[in-house]
């Protein structure tokens, strides 16, 4: 009998707590119950989202009892170019791979999850700092010669168990492996405990395998709207979808007048957006306009803290019982700024003054923790949640819905003569977020560009300030602190800011424990 040329060469990419390890024992368990020699190795990852444990497992697809007591020869590491079957657990994992050359046109079969979990690079921009998933996607059809591409994160939660299960069961259906479905399920018997849920998981997997695996390529998002929204005719249908989640938000946030004046303010912007460019310029007011309608304070950050939904999620996200405790406790540290935005106008002023003078503004951060599962903790968070009432009283919500209005004013007077102008004024609001010190320096970025290249005259020419406030937009989310913002409208001939002064710390030397004679 002809022996096989090679072995199979399995590359699995897993990060942290997802069950990697286990994958790949389950793997050589099938392939021991086949009577398979099989080889495996694994390098760890130096973080979780900085590169993911990767696991390599050979299999020779020949019975040790047909090789006449002779043993393969089996390599340790994967080489680019000579990998059969790639496996990741998130789509970032198999971009990493492709980009390695351990996915080829003529021999790699990938099988990868579409989820993403954010890397660290991409969670601290200022803007939306995401890696295009389509981009990954394309190439992976291009460059795979079968590629299985769907959400296994998601089927696994639906299965009640970890993703490495369905990333098993779509291995399986791949037909990638010289394993039969009965030899994978029986490895996952005889890991033991939770091997029903691994079952459950592992059949979805390899359904969806089987049945072709691949996202499609503009996946429709299940909207968070609520359903009592009710648009006004004048909003183009392309655009109903963003500006009814974005009714949505404000009726969370404050009712359904806030959500009435949502509408009234977005409704002059949209009689002046001729369908350029897709009525780009509505969706893109109607995105930034909510969400900084809806800002953060602690008000709602207290609301969000205690909803039922999240509590429902942290248990999810666990993996707790019905009878097992979860206890969850918030780190906090409301500071000066956080504590005036809910006094009224009138005391709020004198008191940041008085901070700033007596240089205590900076000093008055308390750090707090706060179990929101005991009944203290839950009933002081729910007390200030209580507060939205108020909220139109307050300082921060004169100084926010004051500065709103200059904004949409400065998109609608530059909508009535440059439709392009004014989508890059309405693009301004992606530096309004966050909250405490991201959300002081992004409106402190938000007003340095309004009243020097929107409201000022810098630049008279639309074109070119159009150009200039983009490329000023695009400074300030490169930079927080605003040191390219200041360089791109020296550009423009505004004279930059003096450096912004940082006080010297003097840190007291600890004392060791064992002192050098002099």
């Amino acid at each position: 009998m002809a022996l096989p040329e090679r072995p199979v060469a399995i590359l699995i990419a897993a990060l942290g707590g997802e069950g990697g390890g286990v994958l790949a024992d389950w793997i050589i368990a099938a392939a021991n119950l086949r009577d398979y020699p099989v080889q495996s190795t694994s390098i760890p990852g130096v973080a979780q989202r900085t590169g993911a444990t990767t696991y390599y497992v050979e299999i020779y697809p020949a019975k040790l009892s047909e090789l006449g007591g002779k043993r393969p020869v089996m390599t340790l590491t994967p080489a680019p170019s000579y990998v059969d079957v790639m496996v990741a657990s998130e789509l970032l994992e198999a971009a990493r791979a492709m980009q390695n050359g351990f996915v080829t046109r003529d021999r790699t079969t990938l099988v990868a999850s579409t989820h993403r979990i954010y890397t660290v690079a991409e969670k601290m921009q200022m803007g939306d700092g995401r890696f295009d998933d389509e981009v990954v996607l394309k190439a992976a059809r291009a460059l795979a010669k079968r590629a299985v591409l769907f959400d296994m994160q998601a089927q696994a939660q639906a299965a009640g168990t970890v993703i490495s299960a369905v990333m098993f069961g779509a291995l399986a259906g791949s037909g990638a492996l010289p394993l039969s479905r009965g030899e994978c399920e029986a490895a996952i018997r005889a890991g033991g405990k939770g091997a029903e849920a691994s079952l459950k998981g592992f059949a979805a997997g390899f359904d969806a395998a089987a049945e072709g695996g691949v996202r499609p390529m503009y996946e429709e998002k299940r909207s968070r709207a609520s359903p009592e929204v009710k648009l006004r005719p004048l909003f183009p249908a392309e655009t109903r979808a963003m500006v009814r989640e974005g009714a949505s938000r404000c009726i969370d946030f404050q009712g359904r007048r806030y959500a009435i004046l949502y509408f009234d303010r977005l409704e002059p912007i949209a009689n002046l957006d001729h369908a350029t460019d897709g009525f780009r310029l509505t969706i893109e007011t109607a995105r930034f306009l909510a969400l900084w309608m809806c800002y953060e304070d602690v008000i709602r950050v207290a609301d969000l803290k205690t909803r039922r939904s999240r509590f429902e999620r942290i248990r999810e996200e666990v993996q707790a019982e019905p009878h097992e405790p979860v206890r969850v406790t918030e780190f906090l540290k409301p500071g000066l700024e956080e504590f005036a935005a809910v006094l009224p106008r009138w005391l709020a002023i004198p008191l940041k003054w008085l901070a700033r003078v007596t240089g205590l503004a900076g000093k008055l951060n308390v750090g707090m923790h706060v179990s929101t599962t005991s009944v203290s903790g839950f009933l002081l968070m729910r007390l200030v949640a209580r507060l939205r009432p108020i909220r139109p009283f307050t300082s921060r919500w004169r100084e926010e819905q004051a500065l709103i209005g200059r904004w949409l004013a400065a998109i609608t007077a530059a909508a009535k003569h440059h439709s392009g102008l004014a989508l890059e004024i309405a693009l301004c609001g992606r530096l309004i977020k966050g909250y405490a010190e991201t959300h002081q320096r992004g409106k402190a970025n938000f007003l340095r560009i309004l009243e020097t290249l929107v409201e000022g005259r810098a630049v008279s020419e639309a074109d070119a300030r159009a150009k200039a406030i983009s490329a000023a937009r695009e400074s300030a989310l490169a930079d927080p602190e605003g040191r390219k913002l200041e360089e791109s409208l020296e550009a423009q001939g505004i004279p930059p800011l003096p450096p912004r002064p940082k006080p010297i710390k003097f840190m007291r030397r600890p004392k060791t424990e064992n002192r050098k004679a002099a």
